[in-house]
């Protein structure tokens, strides 16, 4: 008998084509000549909200469902803050930290984990959400001694849209499918 069909998901904060194309440029000037970097492909930036590990394919339809519990909470005001090596002590990625201003992302994570966790494909994390965007991750067996990076400019900019993706692993790094997406549609937070 064969075992059901998994599938590897998480939800994400999409980002304006004009965000991911200044955190490329930023990426490409601040890290020319650090080696061990693999960067994120432009169009797989995001800002991670609930990562769902593998879960059964069956229940994706279920989890789009559940991810609609947002759909009424405010777009969030966010701005490009500054560099993170994380995590700090043996850092695996290069991340460009996000001003949350007015917190709605952070209330839309909560939404989102509470309802997902309801439906038992998501455990809360201990640690308080930390809204960041992934640039680079560091290649496995490399040892990079990172360096300041100074903060991008701080593009202010509407999170206006939530994805349900699959995560498909190969040798040159993931590639996502969009499964679902939920636009939200209360008023902005100041």
């Amino acid at each position: 008998m064969n075992a059901p069909e998994r599938a590897r998901l998480f939800v994400a904060l999409e980002l304006p084509p004009v965000v991911r194309a200044a955190l490329v440029q930023w990426r490409s000037e601040q890290l020319h000549g650090v080696h061990g970097l693999r960067p994120v492909d432009p169009e797989a930036l995001h800002v991670t909200l609930c990562f769902l590990g593998w879960q059964p394919a069956a229940q994706i339809e279920a989890i789009a469902a559940a991810c609609q519990r947002i759909g009424s909470e405010p777009r969030a005001v966010l701005a490009l803050d500054g560099a993170l090596w994380l995590p700090a002590r043996r850092p695996r990625v290069l991340a460009v930290g996000l001003e949350d201003r007015g917190q709605a992302l952070s209330r839309s994570q909560s939404v989102l984990a509470g309802a997902l966790q309801d439906g038992g494909w998501y455990r809360r994390e201990q640690r308080r959400f930390l809204a960041h965007v992934t640039v680079a991750r560091i290649r496995r067996g490399t040892q990079v001694r990172p360096p300041l990076v100074p903060a991008p400019v701080p593009i202010s900019f509407p999170g206006t849209s939530v994805t349900l993706y699959r995560s498909h692993l190969g040798g040159a790094g993931a590639r996502y499918e969009r499964l679902a997406a939920v636009q939200l549609s209360g008023s902005a937070a100041a």
